[in-house]
């Protein structure tokens, strides 16, 4: 990979990543590649996260958009996409610049709302789109589609588009399946719902899938990776699909997806069985 220009986005309000932020830039300036903080522009190479999953959350969208590939460097707890340690950082710098790096496209979803004063910009998520009743104390009833076929209307607290990537996120939470990033779906899953006959849905990538509200109510908000983005009301339409362009995430070179789901997850069995103990 030909690096010549970089951005560094740093978690605000944290010291560490400030530090490390001087250092990168420094390591790279040693390399003839020039380098920005926070901001990001069609030109960039690469960019590099200081932070954790929030913070790449936050510019998702125009990486994606501009085809950056996005390197995240954790500093928080979790890091199911900021997944490369601090004492590694160099080794995945050196192997980009080495033209041998390890990138996953990383599926996004996309959405707008259609209420009676027209249609809203498209948002973009790399996680999940959110629909929830907000301050209601009273659950809601969601009317949903896959193309133009009726699904079932949802009596709950909410409802969670999901990306693949999203799949370890709230949908995790609410008792939606894990679903590996190379598959390409949209995930349906109910925030607590009145039946238990409601269940999470996995649907190809090509589906249309919209929502409506069945009945008046107020401050049903929908949330895009933790933002919101809109108050939706009876007569409004909320329509998701996949999105043309994907985020290209640099991998760690040193740890696999199920390493980590072991290590985040706290599943039992941290080491791989021996070989004799796998064939029983």
């Amino acid at each position: 990979m030909l690096l010549r220009k970089v951005g560094i986005i740093k978690k605000k309000g944290l010291s560490r990543a400030d530090e490390l932020g001087e250092e990168l830039s420094a390591w790279f300036g040693k390399r003839a590649v020039r380098t920005e903080f926070d901001s990001i522009s069609p030109d960039m190479n690469l960019l590099v996260i200081l932070g954790g999953d929030g913070t790449l959350l936050h510019v998702a969208e125009q990486a994606g958009r501009y085809e950056i590939p996005v390197v995240g460097i954790n500093l928080g707890s979790l890091g199911f996409l900021t997944e490369v340690a601090i004492d590694e950082r160099y080794q995945i710098l050196e192997a980009l610049l080495d033209g041998a790096p390890l990138i996953e496209d990383r599926m996004m979803i996309k959405s707008r709302i259609r209420h009676r004063q027209g249609v809203s910009e498209w948002r973009f998520a790399l996680n999940e789109i959110i629909v929830s009743r907000g301050t209601l104390e009273r659950l809601i009833r969601l009317c949903t589609w896959a193309d133009d076929r009726y699904i079932t209307t949802y009596k709950a607290d909410g409802l969670i588009f999901s990306t693949p990537t999203g799949s370890t996120a709230y949908n995790l939470s609410a008792g939606g399946p894990i679903v590996q990033p190379g598959l390409r779906s949209i995930l349906l899953t109910p925030i607590c719902p009145f039946m238990l006959e409601s269940r999470p849905i996995l649907l190809p990538q090509e589906r249309r899938v919209t929502t409506r509200i069945a009945e008046s109510s107020e401050d049903v908000q929908v949330i895009i990776d933790g933002q919101p983005a809109w108050t939706m009301r009876c007569e409004d339409t909320l329509e998701v699909v996949t999105a043309e362009k994907s985020l290209r995430l640099v991998c760690s070179s040193t740890k696999g997806y199920f390493d980590i789901l072991r290590s985040k997850l706290n599943w039992g069995g941290q080491g791989e069985p021996q070989e004799s103990a796998r064939k029983k």
